[in-house]
């Protein structure tokens, strides 16, 4: 077991993805560390009022950075640490695939390419995504951080990722003194986390793929964002899978978020769920449909050991949480699926002792 008690935490850190959750939260964490002497957060839209009001002491600086500018900002502010949060997922709304790729990578070599040339920079982390690994028939029960897609992802996020973490790595090989962490969250949910889990389990009709039951590992909203503190105030050198513990199969989410699922060919998941769904459905992208097709599963042994984390949500209670938080009226209640899942368990556990 790695110890990261002797990793010291940033004087001056900066935040990229400032106007969003996952970075807008982390700044509000981080200019609450007394540790910690400048916090700057960075993004190419100003956060709402609310979002400025709770950083605090922190410093927003309006800036893209594909532009020459972050590398000015970096330089003379003496950062040491930089935590990229600020790839997006699907193209912008005014914008194309080839956009989202010139914000995604394009942004982080030129990124990557300033901590580099930046002496004052010892430590890089990086919000990644379970998305590298795909979502396919062949998958493992659990993929450890070794392991790689076992069919090369289509969709454009998980694509413009795996190219993502493979040039902070370069980045890692060309300065071997710079700490490099790279956390692949799993699909994460919370109310204040828009996401496509969301509105897909808030449908009083889900649309599924008849014969599959796909295997869900989820992260909490808060885990997702606790395990980013902890990555760039005292986390190690490394790759590492963050999701709560075990798995919830898509037909019992569906039950416990009190929709009703609704069997179809994967030929017609898309067309027919967009009717069920409306422009929700729509809107998915490559690896939001294999996703709600096969799942994914993920080993966080090496979170435990090494990055030293321990969600506070398991998968359910992730799941449960956000039903709650969202006031659903459940078809279905919890209590209900839990006496259910505790009869059949019981009733299994029954017929091997038989055996």
């Amino acid at each position: 077991m790695s110890s990261t008690a002797d990793v010291e935490p940033p004087k001056v850190a900066l935040v990229t993805g400032a106007s969003r959750f996952l970075g807008g939260y982390l700044v509000t964490r981080l200019a609450q560390n007394p540790a910690i002497e400048r916090v700057i957060a960075v993004d190419t839209q100003s956060p709402t009022k609310d979002m400025l009001r709770r950083m605090g002491r922190a410093e927003f600086v309006l800036a893209d950075i594909r532009n020459p500018l972050i590398g000015k900002v970096i330089r003379n502010m003496d950062v040491d640490t930089v935590v990229h949060a600020s790839t997006v997922t699907k193209a912008p709304k005014s914008g194309s695939r080839t956009a989202m790729k010139d914000m995604n990578v394009l942004g982080a070599m030129q990124l990557f390419a300033v901590c580099q040339k930046v002496p004052s920079v010892r430590r890089v982390v990086l919000r990644s995504s379970s998305a590298v690994y795909g979502s396919s028939a062949k998958d493992p029960a659990k993929f450890t951080e070794e392991m790689s897609a076992r069919r090369r992802p289509t969709g454009a996020f998980a694509r413009d990722m795996i190219e993502i973490e493979g040039y902070l790595r370069g980045l890692a090989r060309r300065r071997s003194d710079l700490s490099t962490t790279i956390l692949r969250l799993a699909p994460t949910v919370g109310n204040r986390l828009p996401g496509s889990l969301s509105p897909y389990l808030t449908s009083p009709l889900v649309p599924t793929v008849f014969g599959r039951d796909a295997r869900l590992q989820l992260l909490h909203e808060e885990d997702a964002l606790s395990a980013l503190e902890r990555a760039t105030v005292a986390g190690p050198p490394g790759t590492f899978n963050v999701a709560g513990d075990g798995i919830v199969m898509l037909s019992q989410a569906v039950r416990r978020a009190g929709g009703l699922a609704v069997p179809m060919p994967y030929g017609l998941f898309r067309t027919a769920g967009h009717a069920l769904m409306g422009s929700v459905m729509k809107s998915f992208t490559k690896e939001e449909l294999d996703y709600f097709h096969f799942g994914c599963g993920l080993d966080t042994t090496r979170m435990r050991a090494e990055l030293g984390f321990e969600p506070r949500w398991t998968t359910k209670d992730a799941l449960d949480d956000f039903a709650r938080s969202i006031g659903l009226n459940r078809i279905v209640k919890t209590e209900w699926v839990d006496r259910a899942e505790s009869m059949v368990l019981s009733a299994l556990g029954e017929r091997t002792e038989a055996r």
